[in-house]
């Protein structure tokens, strides 16, 4: 069968979200709002720390398809200063809500053990919020969220192949700018910052999911110890390393392309390495004044720069079964099923999501119970299900 990256086809029920004359989508769905409607209509738990698990309405799977999301649409009701990363949540909320993570990939593995049945992943898509709402590309929701998907195989295996170019398989040439001109040093900085006993760098052979050739030049890094490691606190100490790191990378870069020669960033969580590994590093500094000479030339090429990190972080299962973490600069496409190679064309298709809405509800229930039974919140009541 020929690799490649897979568009499918997920039906989903028309939201019934009426929108203020007036307003742009993506701006009233950073609306306290429509965060009400998403809870009302989709919540399944929620707790005091603010962290809600709902099942997604515009789903990427039938199959198995929910998020958390750190929902402070009530205490910060400014969309522009809500936390958009990991980095930014306090350390009670973050404990929690690792827990929850574990819990949920845990049951995924439990529920789909055979790598060759299923593509399960979990993890972020991030941005700081630095372009205005109404721009291409911006999340529709601007909180900090995790995904939780599973895509059957036999299902990817049938779907049409998708167009490399298309749209939401790249990312306004951020990745390519990595790769291509900064990769040595980029890896190089991520070796020399981050000391890990959990997770160990992963070849690209082992990274890349055959049916689909994605990841593609990406850091990985095997979670060793598989599903218990999940368990360790440590592991998630580790996970948050690495994105520490790809934000020191990301943010010193752009602040050369902003100001020649600019000094170390103040707030940079590895400032032995980003001054040693980046500042002195030649291929990183010609690059910066690559793409600042074209931006002061070609406005249409600066405005579409994310000066502040945009990133997608995963953990997702490999051929081999095992456990594999990677982080992209990955900046524009909608979903984070993309790392993967999975498109995922979405139509309102009431009926034919209706065909799969009994199963999915029950998946998501039992996800739910465990998460009450250990202590992770309380269940939220619906239209489609009880408290």
């Amino acid at each position: 069968m020929q690799s490649g990256p897979r568009e499918i086809v997920t039906p989903y029920r028309p939201i019934p979200l009426v929108v203020p004359e007036g307003m742009k989508h993506n701006e009233f769905f950073n609306s306290t709002e429509n965060l009400n409607d998403l809870v009302s209509n989709n919540g399944l738990l929620k707790n005091d720390e603010n962290l809600l698990l709902y099942r997604k309405a515009l789903g990427h799977s039938t199959e198995f398809d929910c998020s958390i999301i750190y929902n402070t649409s009530k205490t910060i009701l400014n969309p522009l200063g809500r936390p958009v990363r990991r980095t930014q949540v306090s350390e009670n909320v973050k404990h929690v809500w690792n827990r929850m993570n574990q819990i949920i990939i845990d049951y995924m593995l439990e529920q789909y053990p055979d790598p060759d049945e299923a593509l399960i992943l979990a993890g972020e898509a991030s941005l700081d919020a630095t372009w205005p709402l109404t721009s291409p590309g911006v999340p529709s929701i601007r909180m900090l969220h995790n995904h939780f998907v599973v895509f059957p195989k036999k299902e990817l295996r049938n779907a049409k192949l998708a167009f490399t170019d298309n749209p939401n398989l790249t990312d306004g040439g951020q990745h390519s700018l990595f790769q291509s001109y900064m990769r040595e040093v980029y890896r190089d900085f991520f070796d020399k910052a981050l000391k890990m006993t959990i997770l160990k760098p992963a070849r690209d052979t082992d990274s890349r999911i055959e049916l689909t050739g994605y990841p593609q030049g990406l850091p990985s890094w095997e979670i060793q110890g598989g599903t218990n490691a999940l368990k360790n606190v440590h592991f998630w100490k580790e996970y948050d390393e690495i994105l520490k790191g790809f934000i020191d990378f990301y943010r010193t870069f752009f602040s050369q392309v902003s100001t020649r020669n600019a000094p170390i960033l103040p707030d940079v969580y590895f400032p032995e390495q980003v001054e040693s590994v980046l500042l002195f590093n030649n291929d990183f500094m010609k690059t910066a004044k690559k793409v600042r000479d074209i931006c002061i030339v070609d406005a249409k090429y600066a405005n579409a720069i994310r000066w502040q990190p945009a990133f997608k972080q995963i953990i997702y299962r490999n051929d081999a079964g095992k456990l594999i973490v990677t982080i992209s600069q990955n900046s524009l496409g909608n979903a984070i099923t993309e790392l993967l190679g999975v498109v995922v064309n979405r139509i309102p298709d009431e009926v034919a999501y209706s065909r799969y809405e009994p199963e999915l509800i029950r998946r998501l229930l039992e996800v739910r119970r465990r998460l009450i039974e250990a202590d992770l919140g309380e269940g939220i009541a619906t239209a489609y299900w009880p408290k």
